[in-house]
């Protein structure tokens, strides 16, 4: 017996009804004790048989545009209703083993009825024994993705307004990264820092952008020389005094320094009202984080690296950020990111995702954040000006995929995360492995520059 029938037998049976009792004479009777109005919505619900997961397929996609660290990872659920939904496990540096890993997923999904988002999601999670690292999480996220997705197409609502937004009606407010290929190939030649900024800056006034992050100029020892610091604190304040005070500013650390050096150049720093300062320290040294935090007004982001909010727990509860950046793609999909959002927003803390692989992951993270109360913005990791990717998105979906207007993407009215993909397309860009995703650098000695 399913839900709709149980409501119904509850009702009638409650009331001693008679078997052969009309709907009509129903209401009639339960009209005396006030029930009349639940027991003619449960009566006018429809049967729908259950949909049956069929098929899962996983893809891996190489295009030029795409750096060869993260080749796109997709994820296909077919059922036998003809919904689809999609979903994107893309992994920096591990492709070939997020793929093995979804196709390792198909005992949870496949002849499953693909609306028991949560049930599927516990289940792929919490029945596997091993608690997800990058890979197992980066599979179920590709996977809970296309589950939302098509929840969402059959009951005919975009994915944000099941989970209660929108928040906003502008859309989902973003940032864009300072430098890219193309730009640095339209300055002019040996452009000075500041030259780069003030084109940059006229760019972000003809899009309307409102928010840029960048790095810090290079990787620092635990404890570094006043020269070198002296130099970072330099380049951030070049950085705010040519961009102005009407654009946000957000710095990744990419943990390329210790505590001590990371905590000497945001006391420093604390007039230029950052935005944020990213991943200070590596994210898993929860103290050597709050080291920092304790230390400055900047406000402290991580999470990009956090898998589920079970991974998020200990920053949460220490108090170690004011940001938390999960990636859909990684953290566990569209309902892990909605329960770290929720254990945030009553500590106080805001939410920036990370969304820096492909098209998909990033439209199923825009759902979840324009449903977020405590949501602070959204990075996508490209360029002022719309890229080779960019023009192959939006091939692939009929519309500019996550290119802002006046600092916002804006949101799609569309069922599901609001898109279709066509598998042949991937044709042209054949999986090509993966290359290791190595973003520190070397020691001089040739050990490995990580603190």
């Amino acid at each position: 017996m399913n839900r709709r029938q149980l409501l119904k037998t509850s009702l009638l049976g409650a009331a001693a009804l008679p078997a052969f009792a009309s709907p009509q004479s129903t209401l009639q009777m339960l009209s005396s004790c006030g029930c009349a109005p639940m027991a003619a919505a449960a009566l006018a619900l429809p049967s729908a048989p259950r949909l049956k997961v069929t098929d899962m397929k996983v893809f891996g996609v190489s295009p030029a545009s795409v750096p060869r660290d993260r080749p796109y990872v997709f994820v296909k659920i077919e059922t036998d209703a003809g919904v689809v939904g999609w979903g994107e496990a893309t992994l920096e540096g591990k492709a070939e083993s997020a793929m093995q890993a979804v196709r390792d997923m198909s005992y949870a999904i496949i002849g499953q009825d693909p609306m028991q988002v949560e049930h599927h999601w516990q289940s792929m999670y919490i029945h596997g024994f091993y608690r997800a690292g990058p890979v197992l999480g980066s599979a179920i996220s590709g996977i809970d993705q296309a589950l939302w997705d098509i929840r969402g197409k059959v009951l005919g609502k975009p994915v944000y307004e099941l989970l209660g937004g929108p928040v906003d009606e502008r859309g989902v407010r973003g940032y864009y990264h300072l430098l890219s290929g193309s730009i640095r190939e339209r300055m002019p030649a040996n452009a000075t820092f500041r030259e780069q900024l003030r084109f940059i800056r006229q760019l972000a006034e003809q899009y309307g952008v409102t928010a840029f992050k960048t790095g810090v100029p290079d990787f620092y020892e635990f404890l570094d020389t006043h020269e070198r610091i002296k130099e970072a604190v330099d380049h951030l304040f070049i950085l705010r005094e040519e961009m102005g005070d009407k654009i946000d500013i957000a710095i990744d650390f990419h943990a390329k320094a210790g505590p001590t050096v990371a905590a000497m150049i945001c006391k420093e720093v604390e007039s230029l009202n950052l935005m944020f300062m990213e991943e200070v320290c590596p994210p898993e040294n929860v103290k050597a984080m709050k080291r920092v935090s304790d230390r400055t007004t900047v406000p402290i982001a991580t999470g990009e690296r956090l898998i589920t909010h079970y991974g998020c727990r200990e920053i949460i509860e220490q108090k170690v950020a004011d940001i938390l950046q999960p990636d859909v793609n990684h953290v566990g999909g569209i309902s892990a990111l909605w329960k770290v959002a929720a254990m945030a927003e009553a500590s106080g803390i805001q939410m920036a995702p990370h969304a820096c692989e492909g098209p998909v992951g990033a439209i199923a993270s825009m759902h979840v954040d324009a449903a977020m109360p405590n949501f602070l913005v959204q990075e996508i990791c490209s360029s002022v000006e719309p890229e080779e990717k960019e023009k192959m998105w939006e091939e692939w979906m009929g519309f500019p995929a996550m290119r802002m207007v006046d600092g916002y993407y804006p949101l799609n009215d569309k069922p599901g995360l609001g898109f279709e993909l066509n598998e042949e397309d991937f044709k042209k860009y054949p999986f090509q492995g993966t290359k290791p995703f190595m973003l520190l650098p070397t020691n001089d000695d040739g050990s490995i520059a990580s603190p």
